[in-house]
């Protein structure tokens, strides 16, 4: 049984036509797919209560769910980021940024943390913005 704040983990990727997530628990892997963040999300809501019902565990609402991106899905899945703006904001090659984005190369935990702060920092300033 979950407790009131634990959330379910699903490690989300980019698919040819969207997005499949992932995750495990003591009595097996949940996997489904969506063509957007919003259809994914549904759909592992829907997955994980099926396999939650199927155990005998306790259903979980949205509140529940907790996404985990690797670098080139969340650039995908939010798009309206522009990673040469964020490379510059943070201090990082464009060009190595954008390796990280397509999946050329794979970044360090370090580099991860550091993409992830510049993302948070942005986040926090966009949600204090007021606007005339």
């Amino acid at each position: 049984m979950l407790s009131k704040n634990a959330k379910i983990k699903f490690d989300v990727g980019k698919t040819a036509d969207g997005f499949d997530a992932y995750a495990k628990d003591g009595d097996g892997s949940i996997v489904t797919t969506g063509s957007s963040l919003a259809e994914l999300k549904a759909n592992v809501l829907e997955a994980y209560n099926e396999h939650a019902a199927y155990h005998g565990k306790e259903k979980i609402t949205e509140d529940g769910i907790e996404f985990e991106f690797d670098i080139p899905s969340f650039f995908e899945g939010y798009g309206i980021i522009n990673a040469k703006a964020l490379s510059r904001r943070i201090g990082m090659s464009n060009v190595l940024l954008s390796q990280y984005v397509n999946g050329a190369k794979k970044p360090s935990p370090k580099q991860v943390a550091k993409i992830a702060a510049g993302l948070r920092e942005v986040g926090k300033e966009l949600a204090e913005l007021q606007l005339a």
